[in-house]
């Protein structure tokens, strides 16, 4: 199973309009980042999980579950995938994750409530001076990949990251876009063993 957790900073914790995905905490960020994890040519990574933490206003933090495994009628577009997360902030939550509908959940976990859940992975934090992922990608097993959106992480997540994680690693010395990244990490574990 291939994992990744996305930070967004701002994206909004309730339901917001299609028309401006910019505006509503740069969700439209989110929905490429879900884009790419899942999405191949004429189908959907059944192993990969992908989880949105949103930190916006008014009602932080909310955290999202895509399970490629279990979900049906997402499109990849920005528009679709950003209809099935405001249909998740529609709903009342708790600690425990709730079924939106077929493979997306949602709770009020925070950050370290999320890596707390996750922990028997193997986590790695992506980061422009970590280590090459060519270097260490026939070791990674079960992973969890940590991303920040476009403001990055905020030194104090950054640190609860950083206890948990097993490597910092990059797959570019240069600081590229979120949903980028997950492309690259998919192609260099793809190389190595294929995902279904």
């Amino acid at each position: 199973m291939r994992r990744f957790l996305i930070v967004g900073n701002l994206a909004s914790t309730q339901p917001f309009s299609l028309n401006d995905l910019p505006g509503a905490g740069r969700i439209d960020i989110l929905c490429r980042c879900v884009a790419q994890s899942l999405f191949i040519s004429h189908g959907i990574r059944k192993n990969v999980e992908v989880y949105l933490l949103l930190l916006g206003q008014p009602d932080p933090p909310k955290s999202v579950k895509i399970c490629g495994y279990e979900v049906k009628r997402m499109a990849p577009d920005e528009r679709n995938i950003a209809g099935h997360i405001k249909k998740a902030l529609k709903l009342k939550t708790g600690y425990n994750w709730r079924k939106v509908h077929s493979g997306v959940y949602i709770s009020k976990k925070g950050l370290r409530d999320l890596i707390d859940e996750l922990k028997c992975c193997e986590i790695y934090y992506l980061r422009e001076d970590g280590t090459d992922i060519r270097s260490i990608v026939s070791e990674i097993k079960e992973p969890l990949f940590v991303l920040g959106d476009h403001i990055g992480l905020k030194p104090e997540d950054e640190k609860i990251i950083l206890d948990y994680t097993k490597e910092i690693i990059s797959v570019s010395p240069l600081s590229l876009q979120s949903d980028q990244c997950i492309v690259i990490v998919h192609y260099e574990l793809d190389r190595v063993e294929p995902s279904n």
